[in-house]
C-alpha cells in the first residue's frame, strides 16, 4: 500500500479497492444480512485493518457556507487508505438520494483538500 506523504498511484487505488471488496465479502458472509450499518461498519474496519489498511470511521467533514467553516456538517462512514470514501447502507436497494449523498461528499472532499 501507499506511503502517508506519498501520492497515490491508481494501482494504489485499485489495491485498496480490491482490498475493500474482499474484506466487505468477508464480513457479510460471517455477519450475514439484518444488522445494523454500525455492527458492518466495525467490522470491515477491524477486517481492513488486520490487512494493513488506514481506516478512518466517522470522518468529520465541515460546510463551507458564506466563507464560514461550520463544522457540523457531513459526516463521511469510512475514508479508507486516504482515497476511497466507503458510505454503508443496509438497505434492500440504493436510492438516487445515496448516490447524491455520496456525491455531495466527494466534492466536499476536493474543496476541502482533505484528499
Amino acid at each position: 500500500m501507499n506511503h502517508e506523504g506519498t501520492k497515490n498511484t491508481k494501482k494504489d487505488v485499485e489495491e485498496v479497492a480490491s482490498c475493500i471488496v474482499d474484506a466487505a465479502i468477508k464480513v457479510h458472509r460471517a455477519l450475514g444480512p439484518g444488522l445494523l450499518e454500525s455492527a458492518y461498519q466495525q467490522c470491515l474496519a477491524h477486517e481492513l485493518r488486520k490487512r494493513g489498511v488506514k481506516v478512518e470511521t466517522e470522518v468529520m467533514l465541515p460546510i463551507i457556507y458564506d466563507g464560514l467553516q461550520i463544522d457540523a456538517g457531513y459526516r463521511i462512514d469510512m475514508l479508507i487508505g486516504g482515497v476511497i470514501v466507503v458510505e454503508n447502507k443496509v438497505v434492500e436497494q440504493l436510492a438516487p438520494i445515496h448516490a447524491a449523498q455520496l456525491l455531495t461528499y466527494l466534492t466536499h472532499l476536493t474543496q476541502s483538500g482533505e484528499n
